[in-house]
């Protein structure tokens, strides 16, 4: 690293703590803080032990928020003047040491970064994803299954852990659709942005013309949620139907109905499981699936006002993955663009998502 390699990752570092400002705003958390600890004086606080637990724990949050940014600001600040100094006085012993902290720096600021990012209430949750093939037959169906491989390689470049749920072969090739959790610290966090509609442009192996085909897939991306969570589903809004399993599964596929569909009258929500041979476990991992898939669309529904946050429906595509005539992956709402889309399909999406968690809180 030299003096102008330094300089501009002084500068990266820089927007880096400027975004966490803009996404925090110091000044309203001091605020709350206050409004706080006016509440916590009064002597009926305690009158209500649910409520005053609940406004302790968003003070611990609050605090914790606003002592990351100062210490990532400070930690850059001292960097920032130690190599002013240092170059005005060609103190290459003081450039050296911090040309050896850079990485440390950097580092710790992008955590900050991304610790202020994760801050929503399930955002250290596994993550369930559902993948859809849009129309398009054998061609969707193909690329439904590249989405699926992606976000396992995702899954394995980060350490975490998958768990499938249901699995639809597709005629041909590809899948009809597939459910699994990826489970490992703040997953729904990062991978929340993931839902929407997903667009592959490419010549079609399965053309024999070779001509260009547009293809799209829906992923949806809940939070798998506890027992404790308040979401009431009724037996008469629900209608079960057991199957045989299908695809890889052990002895018991197409020998017992094992399998798991449950609709969801109301809303039409519909999620399945035959990942185990027993009915019963398939069917309590099928009610998690709805539960989240349900807490999912009432989020979405409160944050319906801003388009950039929770739109999941068909019209809402979120990203385009372009293999010919030339390549590049953009996602629609950061405006991020990356060129080696070879790298991004096997699943290197950590700038990707990191744009639109930065975008979303922006």
């Amino acid at each position: 690293m030299d003096l102008y390699e330094y300089g501009e990752l002084l500068k990266e570092l820089k927007t880096k703590c400027d975004n966490i400002e803009k996404i925090i705003n110091p000044d309203s958390i001091k605020t709350r803080l206050q409004e706080i600890e006016n509440l916590s004086s009064n002597e009926d606080f305690w009158s209500n032990q649910d409520l005053a637990s609940k406004i302790l724990k968003e003070k611990r949050k609050l605090e914790n928020i606003l002592e990351t940014f100062h210490k990532a600001s400070r930690n850059l600040s001292d960097s920032e003047e130690l190599f002013e100094l240092s170059k005005q006085e060609s103190d290459n012993d003081s450039l050296e040491l911090l040309y050896a902290e850079s990485n440390e720096l950097s580092r710790f600021i992008r955590n900050a970064e991304l610790e202020v990012m994760l801050n929503e209430e399930h955002d250290g949750a596994n993550a369930i994803i559902t993948i859809q093939p849009g129309a398009g037959g054998t061609e969707s169906q193909d690329w439904g299954s590249m989405l699926y491989r992606m976000y396992l390689r995702y899954a394995e470049r980060r350490g975490y852990k998958v768990e499938l749920l249901d699995y639809q072969d597709g005629e041909e090739a590809g899948i009809k659709g597939v459910a699994f959790v990826i489970k490992g610290d703040n997953a729904y966090g990062y991978l929340k942005c993931e839902s929407g509609v997903h667009r592959l442009v490419r010549n079609s192996p399965f053309d024999s013309n070779d001509k260009r085909h547009t293809s799209f897939a829906s992923v949806q991306v809940s939070p798998e949620l506890d027992s404790n969570i308040d979401i009431v589903i009724e037996d008469k809004d629900i209608r079960i139907d057991t199957y045989r399993a299908s695809g890889a599964g052990g002895q018991h596929v197409n020998k017992t109905e094992s399998a798991i569909r449950i609709t969801h009258l109301p809303t039409g929500i519909v999620v399945q499981c035959q990942n185990d041979r027993s009915q019963h476990k398939n069917k309590a991992s099928a009610m998690k699936m709805l539960v989240s898939k349900l807490y999912a669309i009432e989020k979405e529904k409160q944050s319906s006002g801003n388009e950039d946050k929770g739109a999941n429906g068909w019209g809402h595509q979120i990203r385009s993955y372009v293999l010919t005539p030339y390549q590049q992956v953009k996602d629609l709402r950061s405006n991020f663009a990356r060129s080696d889309s070879d790298n991004v399909l096997d699943g290197d999406l950590d700038d990707i998502i990191e744009s639109v968690l930065i975008h979303s809180k922006l």
